[in-house]
């Protein structure tokens, strides 16, 4: 039951530090912003649409990424936790 409560409280302790000592990001690295506002004000619209359409797919790729990988894992632990509850 101790064992519990300190892995409990050493997730949380870690949770906290994550999400408090972030540091602030863009959504776009500096090349990438100057390259779509090259194409769109240049007057270009279809690459310009095509080069932001394209840096838009690649963030939320970039979104989408950790939620899947924390789902997989999620779901591999909660099956394994029940095959050991059902043997036991």
């Amino acid at each position: 039951m101790r064992q519990n409560i300190s892995k409990v409280l050493m997730a949380l302790t870690l949770a906290f530090v994550l999400v408090f000592v972030s540091t602030d990001a863009y959504s776009q690295c500096a090349m990438c912003r100057a390259t779509v506002e090259s194409n769109v004000g240049s007057g270009s619209d279809a690459s310009g649409n095509e080069v932001g359409s394209g840096l838009n797919m690649g963030i939320l790729y970039l979104m989408v990424i950790p939620y899947v990988l924390l789902g997989t894992v999620g779901f591999l632990w909660y099956k394994n936790s029940r095959k050991k509850t059902n043997k036991a």
